[in-house]
């Protein structure tokens, strides 16, 4: 069977690995481009990336700048995109910031979205909701990380269920949200307030997250990372539903921050083996590996 060049919607990569701080537990920097491509993307047939530069200071042991994340793309035109980093708070702290200056100028330069918002406030804080106000102004998606409670975490904050986020949606209807991250996922099914930063074991029933993509068009899921891969894998005949009725809003994405991750290679081999046994359709299959973040970012595909 044809093997069919992904896109990953969920990239990150510094360009001077030299003077980056190393993750202690993992005695590793954040990976290059070359490293991305040459170690991962070759084996996973990923043509293209989206890379999400991070700003807020939650997030990070030091900052991916828009400045640094545009320079690598000028050097990879041909294998990397990019979204711009506008922390809601940037600017003057209030919810009265004009964000859509940084947002026009990222624009000019090429930004497709923006993301990866991490900044540690309630996904209804006045201030996201400013952001969010100018980003469906400007047609730009945005990639968000869920997080479940301040103070310990990265991510903009919402309870089970999330009800700001939906409040957000429905205030922005024109407004393009990614989800991402272990309590997005984790609305999949069941989760508790102990387990839904984690990685949720088991059969999948009575999720939050079904019901919320039906109701609002414009909330999309980043596949991502070890918590996207861990709602498919969970529960293959539930994925196999879940991916048959949200083909359509449903993006691939890597999510590597660096060496010897190795999540990203078997959800690829569970996803073709779902491919090649028919439990998800051919058709479904490239709008998820690739044809989804063509129309979302409007690119030839």
């Amino acid at each position: 069977m044809e093997a069919i060049k992904k896109i990953d919607i969920h990239a990150h990569a510094i360009p001077w690995p030299e003077y980056a701080p190393k993750y202690k537990r993992h005695d590793s920097t954040m990976l290059t481009p070359e490293q991305l491509f040459d170690e991962y993307y070759k084996k996973l047939s990923v043509e293209k990336a989206v890379l999400l530069p991070i700003t807020a200071p939650e997030a990070q042991l030091a900052p991916i700048t828009n400045e640094m994340t545009k320079f690598l793309v000028d050097q990879f035109p041909d294998k990397l995109l990019w979204f711009c980093n506008v922390d809601p708070r940037a600017v003057n702290n209030n919810d009265t910031s004009d964000l859509g200056y940084l947002l026009e100028h990222y624009k000019s330069l090429g930004a497709k979205g923006v993301g990866e918002l991490t900044a540690n406030l309630y996904a209804d804080d006045k201030m996201i909701d400013n952001l969010f106000s100018y980003c469906e102004e400007l047609d730009m998606p945005v990639t968000i990380h869920i997080a479940p409670a301040p103070r310990g975490y990265y991510g903009i904050i919402d309870e089970r269920g999330l009800p700001r986020i939906s409040r957000m949606l429905k205030k922005h209807p024109k407004l393009k949200l990614l989800g991402h991250s272990q309590p997005f996922w984790s609305e999949i099914g069941e989760n508790t307030e102990e387990n839904r930063n984690s990685y949720v074991k088991g059969k999948v029933e009575n999720g939050a997250l079904a019901n919320l993509l039906r109701e609002h068009e414009n909330l999309y899921c980043d596949m991502s990372a070890g918590s996207g891969a861990n709602a498919f894998m969970r529960d293959r005949e539930y994925a196999a539903a879940f991916i048959e009725e949200f083909s359509d809003r449903l993006l691939y994405g890597c999510d590597i921050c660096m060496k010897n991750q190795t999540f990203p290679f078997s959800f690829d081999e569970f996803l073709t083996s779902m491919r090649l046994s028919g439990e998800i359709s051919e058709e479904n299959y490239r709008k998820i590996v690739r044809e989804n973040a063509c129309k979302l970012l409007d690119i030839k595909c």
